[in-house]
This record gives structure tokens, sequence and C-alpha cells, in this order.
């Protein structure tokens, strides 16, 4: 019997979670010896692999991206789009987050240990107001050697802009540009073939070493983040699919399922890029130009699972402290979030640092953060899969609308 990729990934992140928890429970030793010999080179090597694709990929996929939408007009309507759309979810995201937070009470539970949160030690995330600065690189290979995605994807769109303008007279590095594209995309299809046993090694890793005792303590904790990223996946992109893009959440869920399952083993939005395009293109009908320009800024400022799990952890840390906080503070912890969310780097962790600068808006200790640390590379999993999704059901929304304008305007319709 043939298996399709979807299920070979799906088994083999199930069997990975399997091996590594018996490991953990009974033979802790041997899975000492297994890790740095057998699951840590298999998930890293896979890592490697698509992290290798993901600067020419996006930088590829936006210069294409934005000289096939043309019209500057087009390019700017549907960036208006997408923007708004990401800024509007992620706010929906932290909401639905504190809400369940403060039904559930996930820090009022017997048994949190404040002591545990000693010895974490927070990096700094730099300004908003500086990260909108620096969208213009003033090196653009300086910015692809050091993967800043906000500076790679403004001098795409400069490029794009550049082909559209000249038109014939630059036809042939747009060609040049179309052929380094359709190769990066047979790249990524190799690459997938490694997904299954890249996905093992990275599940068996991660279980193998938090075991269940890490999140024994923190259950309540970890089952509100998974409900609010489950109830925000249903309710907001279910609902962007069936309202404003007119197709079945259902059969959305179905067909992206290959991207969010290496989403989920990767935690890094970055590097499921070249996947996450590809199905959007593939499975989903979205149009090649709307995928190249929406996804890739969807993996760079669209961070709705990171703006949950920081609305759910500012109420659990305030609530194993013992702190009140009043509307205003909860009103910051929302505009934080999202301000934030802009420019972040699509990599596992870094909504640790984004959470610590959403603590020190409201005067919540930082070292709360050590609370939930055993637990958020679990998490973190969890949380790609719904920044993924969210940005393909974006980028099938801005497609479909795009589908609909132009017929109309084929009718003579205003």
């Amino acid at each position: 019997m043939k298996f399709n990729l979807t299920t070979k990934i799906i088994t083999a992140l199930i069997l990975g979670a399997v091996v590594g928890l018996i490991l953990n429970i009974f033979a802790k030793d041997l899975f000492d010896i297994l890790d740095p010999y057998l699951f840590t080179p298999l998930g890293k090597i896979f890592l490697n692999l698509i992290s290798m694709l993901v600067v020419p990929i996006v930088f590829l996929s936006i210069v294409l991206g934005s000289a096939g939408l043309g019209d500057p007009k087009k390019l700017g309507r549907i960036g208006l789009k997408t923007i708004v759309y990401f800024l509007l979810t992620t706010c929906i995201a932290i909401v639905i987050g504190l809400a369940l937070a403060y039904i559930i009470d996930p820090g009022l539970v017997e048994g949190i240990d404040a002591s545990q949160s000693e010895g974490f030690k927070t990096e700094e995330a730099p300004p908003v107001g500086e990260t909108l600065m620096n969208i213009i690189p003033k090196n653009p290979l300086t910015a692809m050697t050091e993967g800043n995605m906000l500076q790679i994807i403004a001098f795409a769109i400069f490029i794009g802009f550049g082909l559209t303008a000249l038109g014939d007279k630059t036809k042939g590095i747009l060609k040049l540009v179309e052929q380094g594209n359709d190769l990066m995309m047979y790249l990524v299809t190799l690459v997938m073939k490694f997904a299954p046993y890249g996905t093992f090694g990275l599940i068996a890793s991660a279980i193998g070493s938090q075991g269940s005792s890490a999140l024994k303590a923190m259950w309540l904790y970890f089952v509100v983040v998974l409900a609010s990223l489950l109830v925000h996946a249903i309710i907001t992109y279910g609902g962007t699919i069936l309202f404003l893009a007119k197709k079945s959440p259902i059969w959305f869920f179905k067909n992206f399922s290959p991207a969010m399952s290496v989403g989920f083993s990767t935690s890094s939005s970055n590097a499921t890029l070249p996947i996450s395009m590809d199905v959007a293109q593939q499975r989903l009908g979205v149009s090649k130009s709307v995928s190249s320009f929406v996804q890739p800024l969807g993996a760079t400022i669209n961070m709705d699972g990171t703006a949950i799990m920081q609305g759910v952890a500012t109420v659990f840390i305030s609530q194993v402290y013992h702190v009140d906080l009043s509307m205003e503070q909860l009103v910051t912890v929302v505009l934080t979030a999202v301000l934030a969310s802009i420019g972040t780097a699509g990599v596992p962790g870094v909504g640790l640092i984004l959470l610590a600068m959403v603590l020190s808006s409201v005067n919540l200790p930082v070292e709360g953060i050590g609370l939930i640390l055993g637990i958020d590379r679990l998490l973190d999993m969890a949380r790609t899969s719904i920044n993924i999704s969210g940005d393909a059901a974006c980028a099938l929304f801005v497609s479909e609308s795009e589908k609909k304008r132009t017929i109309k305007i084929q009718r003579g319709e205003s």
C-alpha cells in the first residue's frame, strides 16, 4: 500500500512522539545515547535542507509576485488587504487568548511554584520604531546573508517594480527569475521526500527530552493555549475561508495539512515557507503572484499563534504572582503584542523574546517566563501550524477576491 506524503508525515509525527515518550519514561539513558546520534541529526539535516532554500525562495517569489501583479495600484491594494487582515487577526487572536485565560484561570491552580522561574535570562527585543526604520536595507547582500526577511522583502519589491516599469528591456532578467523560482520549487519537492524522517527526529528529540513531567505542572496553561489556538483556527480562519473566500473550511484544512505538519515539526514559519507556498499554490489554487507576495510577508509579520501565547502567558504569570491587571493594562498587552509581531523573525523561540516585551509593558516580572519555558518548545510547534495557516487563509482570500474583481471588470461592472 502506497502512502501519500501527508500520511507519511503524520505517521512519523505520531511515531516520534510515542518513541520519545517511551524512551523518556522507561529508558532515559538510552535516549541520551540515541538523541545526539540519531534524533537530533535527522531533525537538523531536515531543518538545514529547508533553511538552505528560504532566502532564495523569499527573494525570487516576492520579485515574481511584485512583477506579476504589474500595476502598482494592484500591488498596493493587495498589500493593504494583507496587512489589515494580519493586524486584525492578530488582535482577535490575543483577545481570544486573554478571554479563555480569564475563564479558566490557569495560574490559580495549586502546586505552581514561582521559584521555577529563577534563572531565566531574557534578550531585549528591538523597538518597533527601529524595526520599521530598518525595513530599507543599506546592503541587500548583507540582508540576505543575515536572513533579515523584512529587508529582503523590501528589496525584492523594488526589483519587481523595476522589472514591471522597464517591461521588454528586462524580460530576460524576469525569465531568469522565473526559472530560478521553478528550480527552487523543484528542490522543495526533493527536500520534502526527507520530511517524514526529519519530523520523526524533531518530535522524538523534543518529547524525549521533555517527557510528561514538564506538562504535569503546567497542564492547565498548556490546555488553555491549545484551546485558544483551536478556537482561533476554527472561528477566525474558518470564517475567513467560509465567508470571505467562499470555500469550505474542511477542504482548506484537509488540503493544507501537509504544510501544517511540517510547521508543527520545525516550529518555524520561515523554514516551512517553501512547503506552505507550494501547497497553497498546488492544492488550494492560490494564484502564484498572490501566494508569492502574501505568504512570505505573513511569515514575517503574521504571528497569531504567538499572540495567543502572549495573552495566555501574561494572564497566567499575573495570576501566579497575584497581580491584578487593569483594563488599561490589558489594552496595552493587546497593542504591544500586535505591534511587536511586525518584523518578528519566524524562527523557533522568538515568542519568548516578544513575551518579555509584553510583560515589561505591564510591569510583570520577566522572570515569570521561566515558568513556561519547559513546555514552550512543544507549544511553539502548535503555534507555528496556526501562523502558517493564517498566511494561507489570507492568501486564499486575497486570491479569490482578485479573481472576482477581474471577472467584474471583464463584464464591465464597476
